[in-house]
């Protein structure tokens, strides 16, 4: 039998049973507290709604002084207040503060309760009901996954009451619409947008309107939209650098490079352009000296206007980029342990294990955790694992790139860090050798200053490795920084064939299709 831990209902019904205790002793301003609590756990329960009103009903304000949050409030008490006000009146302020619930935890139906449904919008400024839905549309996955979308229904039939009574208000249509849209109605999103843009067209009712047709598949008609769109702000760099994806992913790639192209050279700092340009010139090309050059940007200017996952999505298809090749030494027998790593070393090592893989970077970024382990217990783990499976491949890369933050203040060309990899690198052992390798590279990709001596030390290595390995060296040297074009091409020459996508370093095609983007709007919702 549960016993109510995790299950929100019950813990609400224990909140309401305490907040009935402090009641009966009088105790009003703890039975606020518990209501609040309750609130927090199960929203819409009608228990805790009725508490509420006998609480604020006792008071001369409604319960103003009494729900009203301080300075550290809980989402609970956000909630209980802004039901205090509707109570009063106060219903703009009331779903204001609904809204920025939704906003803290959109899974939750915050406002799936009695008044919001009998609302009556044209009571209320349109700017006011169009700053509403935008906090929920900044709030809402695209697209929300069925229970979120069900648990804000009622933001969506207020739009539509919203727009019955303001017909025509063309922010509100394009703003009704992106939350229709990201709910998954996409046949109401479609119908408010184009009437949006029909009553007024602008920048922000035609980027409303490319959503809409886009998720509706008509990736034409959507890049149409959102070409209007630009023409209404050719400045708006960000709407640029969307229409340059869009252009790509409907085939247009060289059109798509050139718009952002010319884009960088308005301004070379922006980061939705910059990260665009980098994307796009790498699906042109095929050369990963653009993902090096992005994530030197991304190193160099860690301030972003939103999160950008650009580097991720061109490294996700890619050989060691975006997973781990299988090796040729390696076995079907289980990872081996780590004998003689202390027990809080094959802890942290162990945790590492489950993680996705991913850039250089970010890899390197979450192997500081064992950069506190020896290099010797790092070094025992990584041969006790050679000839196992991938999971102890993974696990000697783990070790190795724990070697490359050993010692981080010692100058690279003289480094303990580095003797022990380039060691490792041109050992006997395989797979410690390709792990090696990788932390190598690694290093390049973090630190410009060692690019010349990782890209001569691979090369090396590639040489010495043509007459007995597979393509996993030859992989991993092809995405080295800072390798001269004709080494690269003879590189690419020996690992092509096994290169998981179809494509070759000087066509100009895309690798994939690129995923959505959210849009300028979206963007700038999500800023803080």
């Amino acid at each position: 039998m549960s016993d109510g831990v995790d299950d929100p209902r019950q813990e609400a019904l224990g909140e309401l049973a305490l907040a009935a205790l402090a009641w009966e002793e009088q105790d009003f301003e703890h039975a606020a507290n518990h209501v609040c609590a309750a609130l927090a756990h199960e929203p819409t329960l009608p228990e805790a709604h009725e508490l509420l009103a006998r609480l604020a009903a006792r008071t001369e304000d409604g319960g103003v002084a009494l729900f009203r949050p301080g300075r550290r409030a809980f989402i609970g008490q956000v909630v209980a207040y802004a039901h205090v006000l509707a109570r009063r009146g106060d219903v703009v302020d009331a779903l204001s503060l609904l809204a920025q619930a939704t906003a803290h935890d959109p899974t939750r139906a915050w406002a799936d309760v009695a008044w919001v449904h009998a609302v009556d919008p044209g009571q209320i400024n349109p700017e006011h009901l169009v700053g509403l839905l935008l906090t929920v549309l900044g709030a809402l996955p695209d697209p929300a996954p069925a229970p979120v979308a069900a648990a804000n229904r009622a933001y969506l039939a207020l739009a539509e009451r919203a727009l019955a009574a303001f017909p025509r208000a063309a922010l509100l249509h394009g703003a009704a619409s992106g939350v229709a849209r990201r709910m998954g109605a996409v046949p109401l999103a479609l119908r408010w947008s184009a009437r949006g843009a029909q009553l007024e067209s602008g920048k922000l009712t035609e980027m409303w309107r490319a959503n809409a047709l886009r998720a509706d598949g008509q990736l034409d008609a959507a890049v149409t939209a959102m070409r209007s769109a630009q023409r209404h702000d050719p400045e708006d760099l960000a709407v640029t650098s969307d229409l340059a994806i869009w252009l790509t992913e409907a085939g247009q790639p060289a059109e798509g490079l050139r718009l952002i192209e010319a884009a960088i050279r308005r301004d070379p700092s922006y980061d939705c352009a910059v990260h665009t340009a980098h994307r796009l010139r790498f699906l042109a090309d095929g050369n990963p000296e653009h993902l090096v050059a992005l994530a030197d940007f991304m190193r160099t200017q860690p301030a972003a206007s939103h999160e950008h996952l650009d580097l991720d999505e061109c490294c996700e298809a890619l050989p060691w980029l975006g997973f781990v090749p299988p090796s040729a030494g390696a076995a079907s027998a289980p990872g081996a342990s780590i004998p003689g790593a202390p027990t809080r070393g094959r802890r942290d090592l162990d945790a590492l294990l489950d993680l996705g893989w991913g850039p250089p970077p970010s890899r390197y970024d979450l192997a500081i955790r064992l950069s506190g382990l020896p290099a010797d217990d790092l070094v025992a783990a990584l041969h006790a694992a050679e000839g196992g499976d991938a999971v102890a491949r993974r696990r000697q890369l783990w070790c190795c790139l724990g070697l490359l933050h050993h010692r981080t203040g010692e100058p690279w060309p003289v480094s303990t860090r580095r003797r022990l990899l380039v060691e490792l690198a041109f050992g006997a052992a395989d797979q410690a050798a390709e792990a090696a390798l990788y932390a190598l590279v690694t290093a390049a990709w973090v630190d410009p200053d060692c690019r010349a001596d990782v890209a001569e030390l691979v090369g090396a290595r590639f040489d010495a490795s043509q007459s007995d390995s597979g393509p996993a060296v030859a992989q991993l040297a092809f995405v080295t920084p800072g390798l001269d074009g004709a080494l690269r091409a003879r590189i690419w020459a020996v690992c092509a064939q096994a290169w998981p996508r179809s494509y070759h370093p000087s066509a100009l095609r895309p690798l994939s299709a690129p995923m959505p983007r959210r849009s300028w709007l979206d963007r700038l919702l999500r800023r803080s």
